[in-house]
């Protein structure tokens, strides 16, 4: 198995037997949220489209899968969802086979979505990888795989001894204890490996040294945070995450 990493995503491209495309967190429809809290942005959807198109270019994917939170509003699908979402997912499917694992924002996204394009909420194992959002608990069967999630959207800070700081999106590495999550799994610890996405979604953010405490689902309870390692979105490794120095 190869991963490749599109950091104009950011994105995954996983290959094995077949090429997948993997693309987390769009929140379509965060701009109107953002409105109502009185941040004026226009739709970035175009755009986000554009890079979404490029990564396709650039990945060739048989299958594109996203992630999760596709939408942004819960629990209702706001004006803009509705007017922007059917012509992003059409523009996807008409180049490549469309999946979508529903994240915890995704409530109404059924309705725009066609028979079989839906994968169940606790994940769906492809060509020996599981995919999930990451707000769930995971579905036994896809312990003792990889997994992929998004739904923490993390971000690292980088300061050198000046004070300078880098802020960007990354990628963790780590172990899931499978007695922690309580399903009964393997049995063999470490054989359960999780890679958290970050969001494609530019306005979303977590840092990384909060996620433990952040209790944003099951799977980060359950991490490995000690020997985490740390990528950014072009898969440059940092180092594990208790190395990084951040404050």
């Amino acid at each position: 198995m190869a991963l490749h990493f599109l950091p104009d995503g950011p994105a995954l491209v996983i290959e094995n037997t077949t090429r997948i495309l993997v693309i987390a967190d769009l929140h379509i429809g965060i701009e109107s949220d953002l409105d109502v809290h009185g941040v004026h942005i226009p739709s970035q959807t175009r755009v986000r489209l554009d890079r979404v198109l490029a990564c396709m270019d650039e990945g060739e994917p048989d299958l594109v899968l996203l992630l999760g939170d596709v939408k942004h509003s819960v629990p209702l699908t706001s004006r803009q969802e509705y007017h922007e979402i059917p012509d992003l997912l059409q523009e996807i499917r008409s180049r490549a086979t469309l999946k979508v694992v529903p994240g915890n924002h995704d409530g109404g996204l059924e309705r725009f979505l066609n028979e079989g394009e839906v994968l169940p909420m606790r994940g769906a194992l492809i060509d020996g990888v599981g995919y999930l959002h990451g707000h769930t608990y995971p579905d036994p069967s896809l312990l003792g795989h990889l997994l992929i999630i998004g739904h923490h959207h993390p971000m690292i800070t980088l300061r050198d001894e000046v004070g300078c700081s880098l802020r960007d999106r990354a990628y963790l590495l780590t172990t899931v204890d499978e007695d922690c999550l309580g399903l009964g799994g393997s049995g063999e610890a470490g054989t359960t490996r999780v890679l958290v996405m970050p969001a494609f979604n530019e306005f979303t953010g977590f840092d990384l040294t909060r996620m433990q405490e952040s209790n944003l689902g099951p799977l980060s309870r359950c991490m490995d945070f000690v020997n985490a390692e740390v990528f950014l979105t072009d898969g440059t490794y940092l180092g594990l995450l208790g190395s990084l120095g951040q404050e």
